[in-house]
């Protein structure tokens, strides 16, 4: 491996409109901040992102990347280290977490470009097709639009998962979110899996009541069915419905995942690289699942995932993520295509194979 010394670390936040309002059970958006990270070292560039508040593009040139300048970018673990010590007093979760998180993925794509491979062979495929779900039918839809939505996933791309947002009104209009959970099953017919993502928005003893009433409609997986913070309470749906529950998307640092497997509280934990520490928290949590006997998935950011991803084991699939798809295959080149309810990682280009198309993203750039 040739001279890699760091030299160049920069941060930039671009915010994008979505298509419409958007919204799920407990929160309501019209625009995504998308922060993208890149670190340089011998004329080579690896890029990372996540998606977060602007102030995290500050929090990295202000606060990490003098922790990175002059060091080599072959030793990723012992960099990552330096960047959890640096963050200490700023408190992990949050907009650190997410910043730190951008970085190690830049770090990580930065090392495979300069060996010349594909991130997904640097770590070992274990497969060469990553299942995936499609997601969104957020509750700001009319019925329309989630039909078209899912019928455009199902019939026209052959996804055969597919996820819509329920909860709404923080759990105060179940009679609604269960004509929308109809709706999509009549959608997307028999064959097809239907998931639903109620983002925290029902008590505990609520969930339950609604778990059974979509029973009809073959829901088999229930994601937040309450808060993630409410263990005991995640526990006890998972306890009394047929669905599996799941959570772990606010997942920053290994302590939390260590606390929601080992309460009981989910069959399947959700993890987000762009969130728990980039592809180095990525690998530390699905080993902390492993030990429990759960299988693990990837939370939003499709194609960031997408490496890390084929080459984990314990894995069940990855969300493809409506608002960060349409974002990533925008400002990104190398975006993968979900055709067929699998994306394949890219093993004909280094690193995590996407470039940022600079012109593209210089009109949403934040001020």
């Amino acid at each position: 491996m040739r001279d890699c010394t760091i030299d160049q670390v920069t941060a930039a936040a671009y915010r994008v409109p979505t298509e419409s309002p958007e919204g799920d059970g407990t929160l309501a958006w019209d625009a995504t901040t998308m922060v993208v990270v890149t670190v340089r070292a011998a004329g080579v560039t690896g890029t990372g992102w996540t998606y977060a508040l602007a102030a995290a593009a500050a929090f990295v040139s202000g606060t990490l990347a003098g922790v990175l300048t002059g060091a080599g970018a072959d030793g990723v673990p012992a960099l990552h280290a330096a960047l959890a010590r640096q963050v200490r007093n700023a408190g992990r979760p949050g907009i650190a977490g997410y910043a730190v998180s951008a970085v190690d993925v830049a770090l990580w794509d930065l090392k495979a470009r300069l060996i010349g491979v594909p991130l997904a062979r640097l770590w070992g495929m274990a497969r060469d097709r990553v299942p995936l779900y499609g997601s969104g039918g957020f509750t700001t839809y009319d019925d329309a639009t989630t039909r078209a939505q899912l019928a455009r996933w199902v019939h026209e791309q052959g996804i055969g998962r597919v996820k819509i947002k329920i909860g709404e009104s923080s759990g105060s209009r179940p009679d609604r979110d269960l004509h929308r959970v109809a709706l999509a099953r009549r959608t997307i017919g028999e064959d097809a899996e239907l998931y639903v993502d109620a983002n925290g928005g029902y008590t505990a003893k609520q969930a339950v009541r609604v778990a059974e009433r979509m029973g009809e409609q073959d829901v088999t997986w229930f994601e937040e069915p309450v808060s993630s913070d409410d263990l005991a309470g995640l526990r006890l749906v998972r306890e009394r419905c047929a669905a599996d529950v799941t959570a772990g998307e606010y997942g920053c640092d290994l302590g939390y995942f260590t606390r929601m497997c080992a309460a009981g509280a989910v069959d399947c934990l959700q993890i987000d690289a762009t969130r728990c520490g980039g592809y180095s928290g990525w690998f530390a949590a699905t080993a902390v699942a492993a030990g429990h006997h759960l299988e693990v998935s990837a939370h939003c950011a499709p194609n960031l995932h997408l490496p890390a991803a084929a080459a984990t084991i314990n894995l069940r699939h990855i969300e493809w993520f409506h608002d960060h798809q349409r974002i990533e295959a925008e400002l990104f080149d190398g975006a993968a295509d979900p055709g067929g309810g699998e994306a394949r990682p890219g093993t004909d280009t280094p690193g995590h194979g996407l470039t940022l198309r600079e012109a593209a993203a210089e009109r949403y750039r934040v001020a």
